[in-house]
C-alpha cells in the first residue's frame, strides 16, 4: 500500500506493516518483564505503569531488582536515566528528519524510540517513505507500547503464580546479565564489565540499592576511557 496516496491512514498501516516483525520480539520480552516485576514484589499497578511510562526493557528490569531490594526511589530513578542515556544518541541521530514536525510531534515520537523500533524507523526515514513521519511512528511504535504493557501485566499474573519455594527472585538479575551480555563486543564494553561486576561484589552492601548506581557509574568510566585511548577500536 502507498501511504503517500492515503495520507495519515496510510502512514499508520505502513508504521504498523513494518512493526510486525518488533511485536514478534516484544511479546517474549514483555512477559519476561512480567515474570521479573512479580518476582520483585511489584503490583499490578507498579508494573503496568512501569511499562506504560517508562517502556524501556532495560532500565526497567534494573529498576524493578532495585526496588525489590527496597532501594530508595532516588536510587531507581538515576540507575534508569543512566541505563537509558543510550537514547540521547537515538534522539540525535532522528531529529533531523522531524524537525518538520510540530512541537507535540517532536514530544511524543521520541517516546516509542525503543531499539528495534528506532531501526526500522531510521531506515524509512532515510528512505523517505512515509508522508509524515509523525503518524508513521504512531503506526509503528504504538502497538508494541501496547504489547509491552499488556505482556507485563499477562507476565505478572503468571508470575504472580509460581510458589515461592522456586526462588523466582533470580529471574531478574540473571535476565538482566542476558540481555545485557549481547552487547559485550569491544575493548570498551569488556573493560566497563568487569570493573562494574568486580565492583558490584565490593559494594554489593551499601544501603538503599546503592552498590548497583555505584558499580555502573564505575563500569561506564572506565568504558570510557578504554574507548577514548583507542581500546575500542
Amino acid at each position: 500500500m502507498d501511504s503517500s496516496t492515503e495520507g495519515p491512514r496510510g502512514d499508520v498501516i505502513a508504521g504498523v506493516r513494518d512493526g510486525l516483525p518488533v511485536l514478534l520480539g516484544t511479546v517474549p520480552y514483555a512477559l519476561v518483564m512480567g515474570v521479573a516485576a512479580a518476582s520483585a514484589g511489584l503490583t499490578f499497578s507498579q508494573a503496568a505503569g512501569l511499562s506504560g511510562l517508562v517502556f524501556a526493557g532495560l532500565s526497567q528490569l534494573a529498576a524493578a531488582d532495585l526496588v525489590g531490594q527496597g532501594a530508595s526511589v532516588a536510587v531507581v530513578v538515576a540507575t534508569a536515566l543512566i541505563i537509558n542515556a543510550r537514547f540521547t544518541m537515538y534522539s540525535a541521530s532522528i531529529a533531523p528528519h522531524l524537525t518538520g514536525l510540530g512541537r507535540a510531534w517532536r514530544w511524543l515520537c521520541p517516546f516509542f524510540l525503543i531499539g528495534p523500533v528506532y531501526a526500522v524507523a531510521l531506515a524509512a526515514f532515510e528512505a523517505d517513505r512515509p508522508d509524515h513521519y509523525g503518524w508513521y511512528m504512531i503506526g509503528l511504535g504504538g502497538p508494541s507500547w501496547l504489547v509491552w504493557v499488556v505482556g507485563t501485566v499477562v507476565g505478572m499474573v503468571l508470575g504472580a503464580g509460581i510458589p515461592d519455594e522456586w526462588q523466582l527472585g533470580f529471574a531478574v538479575p540473571l535476565v538482566f546479565i542476558a540481555i545485557v551480555t549481547q552487547f559485550i563486543d569491544d575493548a570498551g564494553t569488556v573493560v566497563a564489565a568487569l570493573v562494574a561486576g568486580g565492583i558490584s561484589v565490593g559494594v554489593a552492601g551499601l544501603p538503599f540499592g546503592l552498590g548497583l548506581l555505584v558499580a555502573g557509574v564505575a563500569g561506564i568510566l572506565a568504558g570510557t576511557v578504554v574507548d577514548l585511548g583507542g581500546g575500542g577500536s
